[in-house]
């Protein structure tokens, strides 16, 4: 079965300020628009790509503004069917795990992947295990 989905670069949403600090605002903007694009064309699953950040000495956002940017998918109109992989290279602050708890705990389906073939695997799975596998990945 073909596999239908889009790719969502780090560098194509995370903005940031004049001091070099992530902007949140600018970044839930572009990455409203991103999201709803792949809405308007019925895309379902979408792999949320942070392999290019360079984590520094302090995480990008605060768990409240992760939890904002989760919302934004919500806004557009990601719900249960949808499918989310945030794909990650490193995370030593646990963000991009956050992310995708944050967005489980909502309900939705989102997993973080440090391995992007696993990443793709989950989102061609049409079953999803994903409950079974939540606790084992924040440890």
């Amino acid at each position: 079965m073909p596999l239908e989905l889009q790719i969502i670069r780090a560098v194509d949403f995370i903005r940031l300020s004049a001091e070099g600090r992530a902007d949140l605002e600018s970044s839930r903007t572009v990455l409203r628009d991103l999201a709803a694009a792949c809405w308007r064309r019925g895309i379902q699953r979408a792999l949320l790509d942070l392999r290019k950040i360079q984590p520094g000495a302090t995480r990008i956002f605060t768990a409240k503004q992760l939890s904002e940017l989760v919302e934004t998918f919500h806004e557009i109109g990601f719900s249960k069917e949808h499918k989310l992989a945030v794909l990650y290279e490193e995370d030593p602050f646990h963000g991009a795990r956050m992310f995708a708890f944050i967005g489980a705990l909502r309900g939705w389906r989102v997993r973080a992947f440090a391995q992007f073939e696993e990443a793709l695997q989950w989102l061609a799975e049409t079953e999803d295990n994903y409950g079974e596998n939540l606790v084992a990945e924040l440890l």
